[in-house]
């Protein structure tokens, strides 16, 4: 699969995948900013086409533990109309975190189906049944 990918700044990095197998792409920060929320955000720098089907999500490093940062939306999500700059917003608890230049974050593309939801009266009976939260053990 092909994306294409516009460098929106000269130091913007084109995402490539680290080895052979990976399932994301790592991305890095051109730029870094605190917003009226008190969030680092991090600019990459790239626009790029999601193909139609598809969903980029967006996700933490696991170095994001040498840190004091926690995406503030868990998972990001790039809908394939999106045309804009690829950027990651953390919330901060503390004073480390990632610089201009530093791996910030991971992209993944993954196909989404076409899904049409149909009401019922009644849905079919499963092993599990209404268990909900911590309802097959600890």
């Amino acid at each position: 699969m092909r994306i294409r990918v516009k460098k929106l700044h000269q130091d913007a990095v084109i995402p490539r995948y680290a080895h052979f197998g990976d399932a994301a792409v790592d991305l890095v920060a051109t730029r870094k900013w605190e917003d009226d929320h008190g969030n680092i955000c991090y600019g990459t720098g790239l626009a790029m086409e999601i193909p139609e089907n598809h969903v980029g999500l967006l996700f933490s490093r696991s170095s994001v533990s040498k840190t004091n940062l926690r995406l503030a939306n868990a998972v990001g999500v790039i809908d394939s109309g999106y045309r804009g700059e690829v950027m990651l917003k953390f919330d901060k608890s503390g004073d480390k975190q990632y610089e201009p230049g530093d791996r910030v974050g991971q992209l993944m593309l993954v196909p989404i189906p076409s899904i049409q939801f149909v009401q019922v009266v009644n849905l079919p009976q499963s092993d599990r049944g209404l268990g909900g939260f911590g309802s097959t053990g600890s």
